[in-house]
């Protein structure tokens, strides 16, 4: 991996949240990486119940300021940045006041999926995009983890299907088990319609489970990764129908070398 500018974008990431596999290896993957010598960068949402004095979060004044729309309404970006101190790995934070400043992350008190989970997704894809374009920094591999990062390989297909700066990048998706009952909010399809990606291309979306909107991400990444031994058998046989690269679960004791090689034999051939 000596070189390799690798772009790591996870819905959690630990210790900024609890610990569960999405969490786990979003802070696995990009250590790795970097103690082999990679070049990285992480980001992830700024979920209002991250304790900002506690892991010393700050803003980057010369990154924030720009407004993203999301389905006709302009959010105000702003980014945040801290390190994991004893790896000395840096992490983004996408933050909006509407959509972070909530203590929850997912879901309300009583455990309810919040209504605009479709727009954060809408607008972290944005974010993320926008910022790494700030820092001009062209990765060669971006791996996606965890479903609220999940819009990210459609954006990056369709929306930013002309920027130059990821003409050569390589999206890697691990997918999970499922992680949310029920469906995000119905008119999602049409918010992404909004932004000019064609509905025939997003047909599942009509119905935006968990499973459908892996589906989605699925379909735009160049090659998969099974991160958990209970993928839903709906969303495993998608992945077995569609002609690209796959690697099978291994476990976090053996995950390092097969990672690696993937990255260098498959995803970057």
């Amino acid at each position: 991996m000596n070189g390799k500018k690798i772009l790591f974008v996870s819905s959690e990431l630990v210790p900024y949240l609890p610990e569960n596999e999405v969490s786990l290896m979003s802070y696995e993957t990009p250590r790795m990486v970097n103690s082999k010598g990679g070049q990285i960068r992480i980001f992830m949402p700024r979920y209002g119940n991250i304790n900002e004095r506690r892991h010393q979060l700050h803003e980057v004044i010369r990154l924030s300021g720009m407004n993203l729309v999301v389905n006709d309404m302009d959010m105000p970006l702003i980014i945040k940045v801290a390190s994991i101190p004893k790896e000395r790995i840096q992490v983004y934070f996408i933050d909006n006041d509407e959509y972070f400043k909530r203590k929850g992350t997912f879901t309300d008190a009583k455990g309810n999926l919040f209504p605009d989970n479709d727009e954060r997704a809408i607008f972290f894809a944005k974010g993320v995009v926008e910022t790494v374009k700030k820092l001009n920094w062209s990765p060669d591999i971006i791996h996606v983890h965890g479903w609220m990062a999940s819009l990210l390989p459609l954006y990056l297909k369709k929306f930013y299907a002309d920027e130059p700066l990821f003409d050569t990048s390589k999206i890697v998706l691990s997918v999970y088990g499922k992680s949310f009952e029920g469906e995000l909010d119905p008119a999602m399809i049409d918010k992404i319609a909004f932004d000019g990606i064609a509905k025939e291309s997003i047909a599942s979306l009509e119905i935006p489970t968990y499973n459908n909107l892996l589906k989605i991400a699925v379909d735009n990444s160049d090659a998969v990764i099974l991160a958990a031994e209970g993928i839903p058998e709906d969303l495993q046989d998608h992945i077995s129908n569609l002609q690209k690269p796959v690697l099978p679960y291994v476990s976090l004791q053996e995950f390092e070398d097969a990672y690696a090689n993937f990255y260098n034999t498959e995803v970057l051939k």
